[in-house]
């Protein structure tokens, strides 16, 4: 399946970016807001989710029940997620519904109603959300680290918000929180599959509202003078003790971002990692184990997950320890691993990208966080050339480092952690 991607900026500032597949017989747009939980204050944190939830509670011309039979009517779906640095509304329908889907599409993101009811409605939403996250030890080890990691700044926080700011925000507080941050200068538009471009376009330009003079907020940037905190437990009488250990990391758009992917896929990428290896298969010390990263504007985190029964947490942080000095010592990977994890990135970047829901992803997010879209053979390319010094490098700048920060959650004493982890 070739590719074939268009890209165009409106006198608004607002980009479209499209990729034809005339193959296929469904389409999918997205909305992809340039603003997230970490462009909140302190005072309004959720907020960027709370719209999120708000959005598809309808406009002027649709109600929500109408919204939604819109999509579900013809076999469509609909959804919208949030990060730290990006709020994002999709749909994916055949391809006939398309100009359709895109007129849904701009009228909740440009003209939400934002009606009181809905508000408190969907307050009581967020709060049940929140209280089953924090009952998911699993999921909450995560915004642990995060805080441990980024203290006294904003992507340190949780994307969903506390109780005490979701029960402040009302129908003003959200309304000014979208007057500043959605605007077409800050916003991608992107679609995939059997469309046509300027068709595209011009639905989005006609759909705009008249007044897109001004520009978003200026984002707090971050810099690395507050240092990540060593340790961070919270303890629950849960069946297992969850742990996160990791370090910062590169920046999204870092040139040593395909190394870092390879060496993460040696370490923690899959069942044939080195973490998966050593934990689960040699030792039986958890179901679960992985690395992943995660990357911002300026800076980013590696990390390593894994839950395992508390008397068995000594022994769990011992091995994760010891493969990750092993890397530094060794200054990178055999290449035998090295060949693999190339081979495993390319292959299932290639079988990731098969359906339209999947290339508007793909084609958005890089637009938004990057300003660029690599095809396929690119990013293969730039992938194979990952040599045994490119890796070298990346181990020497997230690895070598000795700040390692260590999140737990679970039946465990924050002394005994502390004891075990110096």
């Amino acid at each position: 399946m070739g590719e074939a991607v268009e890209r165009s900026i409106l006198d608004s500032g607002l980009r479209v970016v499209t990729e034809a597949l005339p193959g296929l017989r469904s389409a999918a747009v997205g909305f992809w807001v340039g603003t997230g939980s970490r462009d909140e204050t302190n005072q309004i944190s959720g907020a960027s989710h709370f719209l999120e939830h708000l959005l598809f509670k309808g406009t002027a011309r649709r109600g929500a029940l109408e919204i939604a039979n819109s999509v579900e009517s013809v076999g469509g779906d609909m959804n919208a997620f949030t990060t730290h640095e990006a709020t994002v509304f999709y749909v994916r329908v055949p391809d006939e519904r398309i100009y359709e889907a895109l007129d849904i599409l701009s009228d909740i993101v440009w003209s939400p109603s934002l009606r009181g009811e809905d508000v408190d409605a969907e307050r009581q939403v967020i709060l049940e959300e929140i209280r089953m996250h924090d009952d998911s030890p699993e999921d909450l080890v995560h915004d642990v680290f995060a805080q441990a990691i980024f203290p006294d700044h904003a992507i340190g926080r949780t994307v969903i918000g506390i109780p005490e700011t979701i029960n402040s925000l009302g129908p003003k507080e959200i309304g000014d929180f979208h007057a500043a941050h959605y605007h077409p200068s800050n916003v991608v538009v992107a679609a995939a599959g059997n469309l046509n471009h300027d068709e595209v376009v011009k639905q989005v330009e006609a759909a705009l509202l008249p007044d897109t003079s001004h520009q978003r907020p200026e984002r707090e940037v971050w810099t690395d003078g507050t240092a990540p905190k060593r340790l961070a437990v919270v303890e629950r009488d849960s069946e297992q003790a969850h742990v996160v250990l990791g370090m910062r990391a590169l920046r999204g758009d870092d040139p040593d971002r395909y190394a870092f992917a390879v060496l993460n896929q040696v370490l923690g990428g899959g069942m044939s990692s080195r973490l998966f290896q050593e934990v689960r298969e040699k030792r039986g010390l958890a179901y679960s184990v992985y690395a992943y990263r995660s990357a911002f504007d300026e800076t980013g985190t590696f990390a390593i997950s894994a839950g395992t029964a508390p008397d068995r947490l000594p022994e769990l942080l011992e091995v994760i320890g010891t493969e990750i000095d092993r890397v530094i010592v060794d200054g990178g990977v055999g290449d035998d691993e090295l060949m693999a994890a190339k081979g495993h990135l390319t292959g299932s970047l290639a079988l990731s990208l098969e359906t339209s829901g999947s290339r508007m992803h793909r084609i958005g997010s890089n637009e938004l966080s990057l300003g660029e879209i690599a095809t396929l053979d690119e990013l293969v390319d730039r992938v194979n050339a990952v040599g045994p010094d490119d890796i070298a490098r990346v181990v020497e700048r997230v690895m070598a480092p000795p700040e390692r920060s260590l999140a737990v959650v679970g039946p465990v004493k924050t002394a005994d952690v502390k004891a075990l982890f110096n």
